[in-house]
């Protein structure tokens, strides 16, 4: 498994776990009180810290694991894949925003536009990492 392949697990499982407990503690809050609660300053606050923390450490785990791999630059395939992934990601932010700005048009409904577009913007990024990940295992 090459160094990027390795970079692509961990920022997914990284971002992923962070994501999950923020939208979670969004839903059941809102279940409690019945209806959408409003962002959060803080609570993005430390969902932010939470992701970088985890992403430094997950990122010096496999530097550390593989030195070599980690101070290499990008060759021709690693080029490919991140241009493909990233293609594809950006459909998903591009849908989601669109999704966001017609709820929003329809509903008036200002913070489940904010969910939906911190939403995309989230979903992209995995799907990206996961067309990464596909990409390096099928070689590209």
């Amino acid at each position: 498994m090459s160094f990027n392949e390795k970079s692509a697990w961990v920022m997914f499982v990284v971002l992923l776990i962070p994501t999950g407990l923020y939208f979670s503690s969004v839903y059941y809050l809102s279940a409690a009180i019945g209806y959408l609660i409003e962002p959060s300053v803080p609570k993005l606050i430390m969902y932010t810290i939470i992701l970088v923390i985890l992403s430094i450490v997950g990122q010096t785990l496999i530097a550390l694991s593989s030195p070599k791999d980690a101070n290499a630059g990008s060759d021709e395939r690693d080029k490919i894949i991140e241009t493909k992934a990233g293609h594809w990601s950006g459909y998903v932010l591009g849908f989601g925003a669109v999704t966001g700005l017609i709820h929003y048009l329809a509903f008036n409904q200002g913070s489940m536009l904010f969910y939906i577009i911190f939403g995309s913007l989230i979903i992209s990024q995995l799907i990206e990492y996961l067309m990464q990940i596909m990409l390096y295992r099928r070689g590209y």
